[in-house]
């Protein structure tokens, strides 16, 4: 199973909507560079399914890549329904998935806009096991955890 990476976004602040970028450094163990939810925890990056944000706008969200607080918009992966720890590659990167979904204790800039928020229940959450720069229009390829037994470690 493969996709194809349509925005990578950051955000300096928590809570508030992410801007796209032509390309970012992901940082092992750590996330994107530059990004307010990098550091040492099991929610180093998020992950949006592209497809579920265009449902949202054809019911009339108008929302923009970046404003769920996604750092990596891919279309042709439906993330939350892959199991925890499937592995994303990109040419340059590897990620596990650590959490499907999140509890909005705060309710997000983007909820408070349009009344209603995906990345709760659309969205996923990963680590970093390998840093290196990804960029829109990149190829990631899915590895399920079941796939993955019985070959070496290579973080």
């Amino acid at each position: 199973m493969q996709g194809i990476i349509k925005a990578v976004c950051v955000s300096e602040k928590k809570g508030t909507e992410k801007r796209p970028v032509p390309s970012a450094q992901l940082i092992e163990n750590h996330g994107i560079d530059g990004d307010a939810h990098a550091g040492p925890w099991h929610r180093q990056v998020s992950l949006l399914c592209y497809e579920k944000v265009e449902e949202f706008n054809r019911l009339g969200g108008l929302v923009k890549d970046g404003d769920f607080g996604e750092n990596l918009l891919v279309s042709g992966i439906d993330f939350k329904n892959l199991p925890i720890g499937t592995v994303f590659e990109t040419p340059n990167t590897r990620l596990r998935l650590t959490q499907i979904g999140k509890e909005c204790h705060t309710h997000c800039a983007i909820y408070h806009r349009v009344g209603k928020c995906i990345m709760p229940h659309e969205g996923v959450f990963a680590e970093v096991l390998k840093g290196g720069s990804v960029a829109p229009g990149e190829v990631m390829t899915v590895t399920l955890p079941d796939a993955q037994e019985g070959q070496a470690e290579r973080a």
